[in-house]
């Protein structure tokens, strides 16, 4: 009984002992705030506020404008994806034209095919490269035909496989074609502009660095609309050469402005 007793004393002991003078438990270390650029907020309203007449040419004669909504989506898909090949370093204008004649000769995967390399070209031209998105469009429309049963892929690592399909163009399909979100379509104008608003913590040279840089911090629920509206604002106010930035509403909170 007596040793039943000093178990108990030796219980009573302890646990007072690790209540009172055990160490506090340790706390989690503070989160550093997530960096953001400073007015970012201001200037994408502002920038809504400036595109919303949706009449800039990315408004009127996009990539999403191109294909034949009529058209069954397998074919609607492929319209998508042969529209974005060919509006790489080519203006909007010049892409609707070339795909408004595609479409004259029925724009499919079979079709396509069919057609010789030089009438392709005749069509197509005078987008930029267009001897290469000959070459490219066909290697493509093969492969799709081949391994995907004339759809296009469903993810973003796929696209970039094929042939000159870059990340812009497959973040664009995702959203465009499949209605899914992938990440931030970067293009010269969104570049040019997240440079401009500092909108990256340091500049970038590429577009795949800004697109990674924006992904980094600017809120998942904006990326779908952060491509069209920085390309029509880059179309229309935010040139290349010579930004109109005295009509800019940012003129006053652009670490650019003129």
């Amino acid at each position: 009984p007596r040793r039943s007793r000093r178990r108990r004393a030796i219980a009573i002991a302890y646990e007072p002992a690790q209540g009172d003078c055990a160490e506090a438990p340790e706390m989690p270390e503070p989160q550093t705030p997530r960096w953001e650029p400073r007015d970012w907020r201001q200037q994408l309203e502002h920038i809504r506020e400036m595109r919303r007449n949706r009449d800039a040419p990315v408004d009127e004669m996009g990539v999403d404008k191109c294909f034949d909504t009529r058209a069954p989506p397998q074919v609607m898909r492929y319209q998508v994806l042969l529209s974005l090949m060919l509006s790489s370093q080519t203006k909007d204008q010049v892409t609707s034209a070339a795909m408004q004649r595609l479409r004259q000769h029925g724009l499919t995967v079979d079709t396509i095919l069919q057609m010789d390399d030089a009438t392709l070209g005749q069509i197509i031209y005078p987008v930029g490269f267009w001897r290469n998105k000959v070459k490219y469009i066909k290697q493509t429309t093969a492969i799709l035909k081949q391994k995907y049963g004339g759809d296009i892929p469903r993810t973003v690592e796929e696209l970039v496989q094929l042939p000159g399909v870059g990340p812009k163009m497959a973040h664009l399909a995702m959203t465009i074609a499949w209605d899914r979100v992938s990440g931030i379509a970067v293009d010269t104008h969104v570049h040019r502009i997240s440079n401009r608003l500092k909108w990256v913590k340091k500049e970038t040279r590429y577009p795949e660095e800004t697109r990674v840089a924006l992904e980094d911090w600017l809120p998942r629920d904006l990326w779908r609309e952060i491509n069209w509206l920085l390309v029509g604002f880059g179309q229309q106010t935010c040139l290349p050469v010579n930004p109109r930035c005295t009509e800019c509403l940012n003129r006053d909170i652009c670490p650019a402005a003129r």
